[in-house]
């Protein structure tokens, strides 16, 4: 007679982990099914009922079971070792692939692509797609990158960062810049709802109603912004959106403004009147350096959330929704966390122009 195995013990942890294996549409079969024995032998279930409910063997149940016991839920994961398919591809072919991908483009294309680098080195598509993936290898994406000339780059950089790491009392910080040429996009149709195995869909082909801008100032600490949709964006606009600033904040502090060198901010009546109100602080980024004003990180949220897919029949309806966007903003505000320090952001410039240096 085989002895009733007694029930594991479970930490709440690691039941809530194999609960959520087992609920999982996504997770492989083999983890649900390591969780399910692991599940009922906490339930003190026997190891005989729980092999006859999964039509596994009771070996099967007791192996898990001393797994379990051995290295927790991870160990669910986890293949024996020596088990599962034999590698069939030499491992100099894979490397041969890795070095064709990194050093080698293909005649009549910017990029290696799978069916074409799969062909050239004489093994399936399906090989070349796991062996990027695992490398971490992309040719079909790049990114773009701007290195700043500024010759008061460091200056700046440390002004600004400074701001946002250690800012000054009785103040407030704000970011200040503007969003140009929003476009009221309407489709020349309607498009289908989403529903169950189908995305929501939208024509291609639109139509423009027009433009507007809007001008923005973060306040780093809080996360509220102050905003203005205007139809232009010129110096006079600027001044107007700067003493809507001035209205808006408390009188009694000074306002350090993060702003870039684009000419409506450096118009001598801007000049002239920013040297005429004293608690305005002008602090400059560098050029070509638009990542280290925050409002363009704001910019980024109101496009992708209520912009983008935006239909819009006038630039009234573009102006109100935006309007409508900056009211639940300020109502529910959320500030951005500014980490990177100068010493850090110094090192990632050196180097990105150490390696461009190399290449040229």
């Amino acid at each position: 007679m085989w002895r009733r195995a007694p029930a594991l013990a479970l930490g709440d942890d690691e039941r809530k982990t194999l609960q959520t294996w087992v609920a999982a549409r996504n997770t492989p079969q083999k983890v649900a099914f390591r969780s399910r024995i692991i599940l009922w032998a906490a339930q003190n279930t026997s190891n005989r009922e729980i092999a006859r409910r999964l039509a596994t063997t009771r070996d099967t149940v007791i192996l898990w079971r001393r797994r379990f016991v051995e290295g927790g839920s991870a160990a669910l994961t986890q293949e024996a070792p020596g088990r599962g398919r034999k590698p069939v591809i030499d491992a100099g072919i894979l490397q041969q692939i890795v070095e064709a991908t990194l050093h080698t483009t293909p005649p009549n294309a910017t990029h290696g692509r799978v069916r074409t680098m799969a062909k050239a080195q004489g093994v399936s598509p399906a090989t070349v797609h796991r062996l990027w993936d695992a490398q971490g290898l992309q040719p079909h994406r790049v990114k773009t990158f701007k290195l700043s000339h500024d010759q008061r780059f460091v200056e700046k950089l440390t002004d600004v960062v400074g701001l946002y790491l250690n800012p000054p009392d009785k103040a407030l910080v704000l970011c200040v810049d503007e969003k140009s040429q929003i476009q009221a996009l309407d489709r020349t149709q309607p498009g289908l709802p989403m529903k169950k195995g189908r995305c929501g869909t939208f024509t291609h082909d639109y139509q423009r109603h027009g433009t507007t801008t809007l001008f923005a100032a973060l306040n780093v600490l809080e996360g509220t912004v102050i905003g203005a949709c205007m139809p232009r964006h010129r110096h006079p606009e600027f001044l107007k959106f700067l003493r809507k600033i001035e209205r808006e904040t408390p009188p009694g502090l000074d306002l350090h403004l993060i702003i870039d060198n684009y000419a409506t901010h450096t118009h001598p009546r801007v000049k002239n009147w920013l040297a005429k109100h004293r608690r305005f602080h002008p602090h400059p980024t560098p050029t070509a350096s638009s990542w280290l004003n925050l409002i363009e990180r704001w910019f980024r949220e109101l496009s992708q959330k209520r912009i983008r897919r935006g239909v819009f029949h006038s630039v009234g309806e573009l102006v109100q929704t935006i309007e409508q966007y900056l009211e639940q903003n300020n109502k529910q505000p959320k500030p951005f966390l500014w980490t990177a320090s100068v010493d850090k952001i110094l090192a990632k410039v050196q180097n990105c122009r150490a390696i461009f240096e190399t290449l040229h």
